[in-house]
């Protein structure tokens, strides 16, 4: 598969051959589906929890005698049935992370990067090296690229500073690098985009397969 490169003005600037194997038919889908899962899963913290009877403020003292009162036996003011008692079976701190292999990650990855080539949904870049940070000079870069919507922006992580800082500020455009680029990362946004250097990071990941 062969999928054209553009320069900042939105020109075409060559072709490039993608070289990791596309992923054709059903192949993947299991696999892509268990690696968003795992990467959402992640990102719960886990930290929420109620205090138990024995967690509450409270003295152990019984609030009344056993018999003669008339009331219900009661032998603690901690007692769920209270107010200001514990939480009987309330959430506790827990882990919610989920496990998968690297070849199903791997996978999962080129499952999906597949999916969108074929869907004309990924662009490559030539280079993008801004002389500034100011954003109006980056949505310049977008208007030429005919880009709405949201948009991934992802580069090998070399570029200079100014691109971080242009493109911060810009509602439905987000930044990541080849390295830390996922399957979840892939699927959400309407557009990818690559510079050329970060395309081909990625495709080298994949090739290790």
């Amino acid at each position: 598969m062969k999928i054209s490169i553009k320069n900042t003005a939105g020109k075409d600037a060559g072709e490039l051959e993608v070289k990791f194997a596309v992923v054709e038919n059903g192949k993947g889908t299991q696999a892509v589906h268990d690696a968003v899962t795992a990467y959402r899963a992640a990102q719960r913290s886990g930290t929420a929890k109620a205090k138990n009877a024995g967690e509450v403020s409270g003295t152990n003292k019984k609030p009344w005698k056993q018999k003669g009162t008339g009331r219900a036996r009661a032998g603690s003011f901690q007692s769920p049935i209270w107010v200001g008692g514990g939480v009987t079976f309330g959430p506790r701190p827990r882990d919610f992370t989920k496990t998968i292999s690297k070849k199903t990650r791997a996978l999962a990855l080129r499952k999906a990067l597949s999916e969108r080539l074929k869907l004309n949904d990924v662009i490559i870049l030539d280079d993008l090296k801004l002389s500034s940070g100011k954003t109006k000079d980056f949505v310049k870069v977008i208007d030429a690229l005919g880009l709405t919507g949201t948009t991934l922006l992802i580069s090998n992580g070399d570029e200079n500073k100014n691109l971080t800082l242009a493109a911060r500020n810009i509602c439905g455009v987000t930044l990541t690098t080849s390295d830390s680029l996922n399957t979840y990362d892939v699927l959400r946004p309407d557009k990818l985009v690559f510079t050329k250097s970060a395309f081909e990071k990625v495709e080298a990941r994949l090739t290790k397969e």
